[in-house]
């Protein structure tokens, strides 16, 4: 067989390879197309200047690369998948529940105690806990004198300074400590009812949609309740 009839024999197999794939609706190459083209140009190289080893290992390697890449992200979309199901899951257990979360506001049913908590980092003689209704005006105040450091736990009634019942609604809670003369805020852990859940897109995190508070991450829940 001459040089040019071999060169010839090459061009008409890759070309029928060609009208092959070009009839089926996926243009990439599988790894079956791959090994028969591999096939096809080995047996119609030129025989005077035959493939290099070195192409040929290239070559290889160049493809178990791709292959690679593809069983990666064939397992991350596995992967990805079941964190969606589960965040799905989960989401569908919160909804209707109580959580425990660093707010100074919080929906009340003055008919029942509010109990609650504050973080206080370092002891002090006086701790105590301002009440204010949803426009701004002190309506009460929880005395709880001195206290170790740690999270220490409030109830309000649900009163007045005068005794009186408030209507339930929104409250926003001050908790302050005496150090000497100096007076600091204290972080307020309060419950909150879960409205909804928003599952997160892209891997991120799943958000809470709290009554009267709006969206806060899971990862600031402090306690999840009943």
């Amino acid at each position: 067989m001459s040089i040019s009839s071999g060169v010839n024999a090459t061009g008409s197999v890759l070309d029928q390879y060609q009208l092959k794939t070009e009839s089926k609706t996926n243009k990439d190459l599988g790894k079956n197309e791959f090994l028969n083209l591999l096939v096809a140009q080995l047996n119609n190289q030129d025989p005077l200047s035959p493939q290099e080893n070195g192409e040929f290992i290239a070559q290889l390697a160049q493809f178990s690369q791709v292959e690679g890449i593809e069983k990666l992200n064939t397992r991350m979309e596995s992967l990805l998948s079941g964190y969606q199901s589960s965040q799905a899951l989960q989401a569908s257990s919160l909804v209707g529940r109580k959580v425990i979360v660093p707010t100074d506001k919080a929906q009340v049913d003055t008919s029942q105690t509010f109990r609650a908590s504050a973080v206080l980092p370092a002891s002090s003689g006086n701790v105590y806990v301002n009440v204010y209704d949803s426009k701004g005006v002190l309506v009460s105040r929880v005395n709880l004198g001195a206290q170790a450091a740690g999270n220490v736990s409030f109830m309000w009634d649900g009163k007045d300074s005068g005794g009186n019942t408030l209507p339930p609604g929104s409250y926003r809670f001050e908790a302050q400590a005496s150090y000497g003369k100096e007076t600091k805020g204290l972080t307020t852990m309060l419950p909150a009812n879960v409205d909804s859940v928003t599952l997160a897109q892209g891997g991120g995190e799943l958000m809470l949609n709290l009554a009267g508070l709006g969206s806060i991450g899971l990862s600031k829940v402090q306690v999840i309740g009943q």
